[in-house]
């Protein structure tokens, strides 16, 4: 069983939006087409030395631990922040709840 096949026009078309583009993934999904069929139509091409695409996963693995020891940071100085807002938002609410105690004619927000 053979599946979807695709015209000559449509092919090179595609091949060409790969090429300005550089990612075949986002090509793929706005033409709903599969990235291996993609890749095969490039491994295909007169022109496959032209077309650049973007590293995957695998080559990114190089920078990945830099990434990730950063978001490691940006999580924990995310979490500490998160902590101090929160203390400052219970010290507002314990200060209104003493102004309102104090002096009961006065209307706080």
């Amino acid at each position: 069983m053979r599946g979807k096949s695709y015209t000559k026009d449509l092919k090179e078309e595609i091949l060409e939006e790969v090429k300005e583009v550089g990612n075949v993934s986002l090509v793929s999904r706005r033409h709903g087409i599969s990235k291996s069929t993609i890749f095969t139509w490039i491994k295909q091409s007169k022109n496959k030395d032209q077309i650049k695409v973007k590293p995957g996963r695998k080559a990114l693995v190089e920078g990945q631990k830099d990434f990730e020891s950063e978001i490691t940071e940006v999580t924990k100085e995310n979490d500490h922040l998160k902590k101090l807002l929160g203390e400052k938002d219970l010290k507002i609410a314990i200060l209104e709840d003493l102004i309102k105690k104090a002096n009961p004619q006065l209307k706080i927000k």
